[in-house]
């Protein structure tokens, strides 16, 4: 299996009180035409005819932000699937090409931008094929060796000038702003699962985030460090990958993987290579209270597998913080 740069089959939420909506459906006012292999085939012929006779064809896994499409083997075509993820096209392109060379892996080539056309609204992008597979416990040989490459990797990206990086925003589903930007959604969640969480326990690692203010200078982040982005290849962690949530400011938001994926000496290594503080420890885990708590709040009493890994992510969580639910 190979997967798409530039997407997470998860998604990079949507924002502050707004919902998802599929790219079929009314956006703006606009009705959009589905984002299928034949819209593709006719935008690539009209506006880069030189891939005009490329075979197209969807991704596996094509994530929600962005429908990707393969464009013959060594390419893929990524589309924005509403107004909110549109603005990530151009800062890809723009700030791509620059931080590469300064990381220590491999991340997605922008190769062409694409204007909208045939009732398209949005431009849309054109880029290398890299090769691997999502991370998973069983891809991943060593989990504390990939923590610490994963830390050396997100160390080298805050190293990278910040100068004229784009500041949190829509563009960014505001990661890198400070978390109390989801102060109203996660209050609203703890008090909407009641007593089917710990609500005291949840409350107080959230007011400890938000205690735990940034003050440090901005400083490039990912802004969607998920298991999606994450490439595996023998064993080892190959490439970095959806760079749609990045840009420049409090990179707490990036260390979320320590719960949702690390754990003991894997966590612990990730922490210490990267260097956390406390502080900004305390904002990493509110960051994943808070897209744990929307996620199990939106399906709560399903039996999904969405809700099952809530439930998992809150558990490490409140194991982390000392006080087990």
């Amino acid at each position: 299996m190979s997967t798409a740069p530039g997407d997470s089959p998860h998604g990079s939420g949507p924002p502050p009180g707004d919902g998802h909506a599929p790219v079929e459906a009314p956006v703006a006012g606009r009705i959009l035409p589905p984002t299928d292999t034949a819209l593709v085939r006719r935008l690539v012929a009209a506006q880069f005819p030189r891939w005009a006779g490329l075979p197209v064809r969807p991704v596996e896994f094509g994530g929600w932000d962005n429908r990707t499409f393969h464009l013959g083997d060594e390419m893929t075509v990524r589309m924005p699937s509403g107004d909110w993820y549109a603005g990530q096209v151009a800062k890809e392109q723009r700030w791509l090409p620059v931080l590469a060379p300064r990381l220590p892996l491999p991340v997605p080539t922008p190769l062409a931008q694409g204007e909208p056309a045939f009732g398209y609204p949005y431009q849309w992008s054109v880029y290398r094929w890299i090769e691997g597979e999502t991370a998973a416990v069983g891809r991943v040989g060593d989990l504390t060796e990939f923590a610490v490459t994963l830390a050396g990797f997100l160390a080298a990206l805050r190293r990278c000038d910040p100068a004229d990086g784009p500041g949190p925003g829509p563009h960014s589903c505001y990661r890198g702003a400070p978390v109390a930007t989801y102060d109203a959604e996660t209050r609203r969640a703890i008090g909407a699962l009641g007593d089917r969480i710990p609500g005291a326990l949840a409350a107080e690692i959230w007011e400890t985030a938000l205690a735990a203010a940034w003050d440090g200078p901005p400083v490039w982040f990912h802004g969607d460090v998920s298991v999606g982005n994450l490439l595996i290849r023998d064993g080892k962690l190959a490439a970095v990958i959806d760079f749609g949530c990045s840009g420049v400011g409090d990179p707490a938001c990036d260390v979320t993987i320590a719960w949702t994926f690390l754990s003991g000496e894997s966590r612990e290594a990730f922490r210490e290579t990267l260097g956390v503080d406390p502080a900004t420890w305390a904002r990493g885990r509110g960051w994943t209270l808070w897209k744990a708590l929307i996620m199990l709040e939106e399906h709560i009493g399903t039996g999904s597998p969405q809700e099952a890994e809530a439930r998992r992510v809150l558990d490490a969580v409140f194991r982390e913080y000392g006080k087990p639910a």
